[in-house]
């Protein structure tokens, strides 16, 4: 009876009123609002529902008064009984009071207009398929629940800039992503560089599928040829990329038989999971995106990017296929906070290009040298063509600017007009305003090209008062110190030098914050993980997710060594995974550990003295000596009273040790140490490193 109910109200919500013409009948039916579930068929002629109302609200009627009679048999429940009459008889009323005429339609509310109808009919039909989803939802929770989970291991690049190196596994099946290296600090006083510990992936090699790089930087490539000493698994890029990691193979007399090129928009099948590389913008060429379709949802791996609108080289960012990876549902997001506290949007590296142009126009009868990344190809490309344009010949120099400007000319992505490059040993044969040099250097490098410029300590170039110098590049966090030292070196021989915080002569490769909250908002993910930065970056990248919707629970923040396990019902932290970093220097590597570092930063402070004696295999007694060299202590010609009395508390120790018959060599060496030791802080107050060398006759 209810239904029945319900059914007339409608109906009569929606008549026509007196006043309305018989057109609008026929609108409501083409706009749909016939479809609607509760909306009903549109009424008729005046007469016709009025005697169609009547005759409803007889059966009705009828229906009640049948009611009471269908349970009489139930004699346990009189009192339920006496309630139901009187609230059959006013529903009886009530059907008579709406059947009693015309009076009772004018006194309700007033007839809906067209678009009003529309709406609600739109309203209806999605209230009907909310309901019909959150049906099919309910009976597929089983199912959901029966998703297998995701793992992700952050072995590197988290809480620093560079080593990016992440595992993803999914029923049993391991995928790397990245594989690069970072530069040494001032606390690694000797290393090359710093690499991933890779011992957790060589633990698990069997369950590894492949390698798949996002893009051709150093940070994200550099330590593949020590990752391909330990494991033999394919690596998967795009042609760039697989270019510059087949040079390093070279380099470390390595195969490059495992090499893939796989380009932008393509799928690879490694395992249980379908990876898709997605074409980004960044500061070098074929730079991708990853989505990783899994068992266990998609996961959206942004790598390095930003979205520049007419970028230098190629076409814009995917956006689109983002967005299509949004409407289809994103587990979880792993994106770039390089620059995740810098307001509005990168620059597009067309304003590069602009200040070039007017600063060679600038440098007219100059020398003009150019720093920059050696992967930057687009922009040694725009330094070429400038040089065209204003009639001057290019040299390169550095040895990595060199391999990668081969490479990317080999693969077509560096166009060089005939007869413009010249080898760097010819420069002399030319005027200062015929040249141009490009160079490596611009991080301030010790061993770069323009830093042994500034110092006078390169063989082919030497700096004079006519060089104009572009440093086109912006400082990476923690090389602040070291670019500056390299300015002021080049200011001191008068030469003009031209910087980031000077003119626009560098663009950022990585998204600011408007762009970082628009990948997120195409993409939709339900879980949100802050990647590629140190931790403030990592913090405020986080602030950004909250503000675009994100619920904080769903955000996380990890360190390297972190194991994250993400499913539909929510996301894990598991106990953490072997991680850290082994230290490359020279050939060695992982050979310089802590202890190795801590002697060398002992050294690099206060020194060495080193304390060597001869004593007696039958009595102990000193036999000859002592004698004390020193290295980076004291200058021992202008000290050799000092040196006299330290000989002396060296041939006291031994004599005295001699006397307590103390042979044990371990003994001897520690109590002249000690001895020493204080006697050289209580003079200098400092503490150089003593190593006592003692011989036996």
């Amino acid at each position: 009876m209810a239904e029945n109910g319900k059914e007339k109200k409608n109906t009569r919500a929606r008549r026509t009123p007196l006043g309305e013409k018989s057109g609008r009948q026929q609108d409501q039916v083409l706009s749909g609002a016939a479809e609607a579930p509760k909306i009903g068929k549109i009424a008729g002629p005046k007469k016709k529902p009025a005697q169609g109302d009547g005759q409803r609200t007889r059966g009705k009627a009828e229906q009640k008064k049948a009611e009471p009679k269908k349970t009489p048999a139930k004699k346990a429940e009189p009192k339920k009984a006496q309630e139901k009459a009187p609230a059959a008889g006013k529903k009886k009323a009530e059907g008579s009071r709406r059947a009693s005429g015309k009076g009772g339609r004018k006194a309700s509310a007033p007839a809906i207009s067209q678009t009003a109808a529309q709406v609600q009919a739109i309203k209806a039909q999605q209230e009907a398929q909310e309901k019909r989803a959150a049906r099919k939802g309910r009976g597929s929770r089983s199912k959901k629940a029966q998703k297998p989970p995701i793992k992700v291991y952050f072995l590197g690049g988290l809480n620093e800039i560079g080593k990016n190196f992440t595992l993803y596994e999914c029923q049993g099946d391991m995928v790397i992503v990245d594989c690069g290296l970072s530069f040494p600090d001032e606390d690694m006083p000797g290393v090359d560089s710093v690499i991933p510990d890779f011992a957790f992936v060589e633990k698990n090699r069997e369950r590894i599928r492949g390698v798949v790089i996002t893009h051709g930087h150093e940070d994200h490539i550099g330590a593949v040829p020590y990752l391909m000493k330990k494991l033999n698994v394919p690596v998967y890029g795009t042609a760039l990329t697989i270019g510059l990691i087949e040079g390093k193979l070279k380099e470390h007399n390595l195969s490059s038989a495992n090499l893939h090129v796989t380009p932008a928009g393509s799928h690879i099948q490694l395992g249980c999971m379908d990876v898709e590389l997605i074409h980004v913008n960044h500061s070098i060429a074929d730079a991708v995106a990853l989505a990783i379709h899994s068992p266990a949802g998609t996961i959206v791996h942004t790598g390095d990017f930003k979205i520049d609108m007419t970028p230098a080289e190629g076409a814009m960012i995917d956006l689109c296929r983002f967005a299509e990876l949004g409407k289809e549902g994103v587990l979880a997001l792993l994106a770039d906070s390089t620059n995740a506290e810098r307001p509005g949007y990168t620059q597009t590296e067309q304003t590069v290009n602009n200040s070039l142009d007017s600063l060679f126009m600038r440098a007219e009868g100059k020398r003009i040298i150019v720093a920059t990344f050696a992967s930057s190809i687009s922009r040694v490309q725009m330094i070429i063509n400038c040089a065209v344009k204003y009639g001057r010949k290019v040299a390169l120099s550095g040895r990595s600017m060199v391999n990668v400007m081969g490479i990317a000319s080999e693969l077509g992505y560096l166009h060089i007009p005939d007869g413009v490059l010249i080898d760097l040993n010819l420069i002399n044969r030319y005027e200062p305003g015929q040249l141009v040099l490009i160079t490596t250097g611009s991080q301030g490098e010790p061993m770069s090209a323009l830093t042994r410029m500034a110092f006078s300590d390169h063989r082919q170039v030497a700096i004079n008062p006519n060089d104009f110098i572009i440093i086109s590049a912006r400082p990476i966090p923690g090389n602040e110190k070291t670019v500056g030292a390299v300015v002021d070196e080049l200011l001191k021989q008068d030469c003009t030098v031209i910087y980031e915080s000077m003119y626009d002569v560098h663009v950022s490769g990585h998204a600011c914050q408007e762009e970082l909250k628009m990948m997120q908002a195409l993409t939709k993910p339900k879980y949100f993980i802050p990647v590629h930065g140190e931790q403030k970056h990592l913090r405020k990248h986080a602030g950004l997710a909250m503000a675009m919707g994100i619920p904080e629970e769903n955000i996380f923040i990890g360190h390297i060594g972190s194991v994250l396990e993400i499913q539909e019902d929510g996301i894990k932290q598991l106990a953490d995974a072997p991680a850290g970093s082994v230290l490359v220097d020279g050939l060695g590597v992982g050979d310089v550990g802590s202890i190795v570092l801590r002697d060398r930063k002992h050294l690099a402070e206060d020194g060495i003295i080193v304390a060597v004696c001869t004593i007696e295999g039958d009595t102990g007694h000193v036999a000859a000596g002592p004698d004390i060299v020193s290295r980076g202590f004291v200058y021992v010609r202008e000290s050799e009273a000092l040196m006299d009395e330290a000989r002396k508390v060296v041939y006291n120790t031994l004599e005295d040790c001699a006397k307590h018959r103390v042979r044990d060599w371990s003994a001897l060496k520690q109590n002249v140490k000690d001895e020493l030791s204080r006697f050289l802080y209580r003079k200098t107050q400092r503490s150089p490193m003593v190593l006592p060398i003692i011989m036996e006759v």
